[in-house]
């Protein structure tokens, strides 16, 4: 059990953030992680505690841009390490980050894999970074400059094909359990925002604010 948040906005992201992941504290207390992005570079904090005590002032500051995702962890797979926290990161291709909320029933399989077939290197006990490095490899097998939308729909294809016990997305009574924010000022959408669902996130005030609900 983890919380996860992702926005896009307008405007700088990292409170949204850091207040969506406050309240979604109750899903993990082990750690906590937010990364950003900002011409093409990518701005990273994570470490064990609870948000408030992971997220100083000058932290805060670092981390900015208008794309983010966020992270509070319960450990259920791997160990408590800090070096365990999210989101993960690989530079290769192109840089990508991942946060996650699951277990892979299938992860000594495919750490093998990873590392006798794709030739990456997995650097902790967490499936999430198998997870992520599973992802890279099938997104630098499609050999595009830059990522297109058929080629990380494809990626994706292949993760799924690759990894057992990926997603729960729904709750028993068939009620899915993320939810999609789009936020308004006016008529102006200011930040869309993806959330594990929770109590109504921060994110999604003050302003009118649409949901859809996400299934598998």
């Amino acid at each position: 059990m983890c919380g996860i948040v992702g926005i896009v906005g307008k405007s700088n992201v990292n409170q949204s953030l850091y207040d969506a992941l406050t309240v979604l504290q109750h899903r993990g207390q082990d750690a906590a992680g937010i990364v950003t992005c900002q011409d093409d570079r990518l701005y990273l904090r994570k470490d064990n505690g609870l948000v408030r005590d992971v997220f100083q002032q000058r932290h805060m500051q670092r981390l900015v841009g208008k794309v983010g995702i966020g992270h509070v962890r319960y450990p259920t797979a791997g160990s408590s390490s800090s070096a365990e926290a999210q989101p993960f990161y690989v530079n290769s291709p192109y840089g990508i980050t991942l946060a996650h909320n699951g277990n892979l029933t299938n992860v000594e399989q495919l750490s093998r894999e990873i590392y006798e077939s794709d030739l990456r290197h997995v650097n902790t006990n967490s499936d999430s970074e198998v997870l992520l490095n599973v992802f890279a490899h099938e997104l630098a097998v499609r050999n595009k400059l830059q990522p297109t939308e058929k080629a990380v729909f494809a990626a994706v294809a292949g993760v799924h094909a690759r990894c057992v016990g990926l997603f729960s997305l729904k709750h028993q009574l068939g009620v899915a359990s993320h939810v999609w924010h789009r936020r308004y000022r006016g008529q102006v959408e200011r930040q869309s925002v993806v959330v594990r669902r929770t109590h109504r996130s921060p994110a999604s005030r003050p302003g009118r604010c649409r949901h859809r609900y996400l299934s598998g």
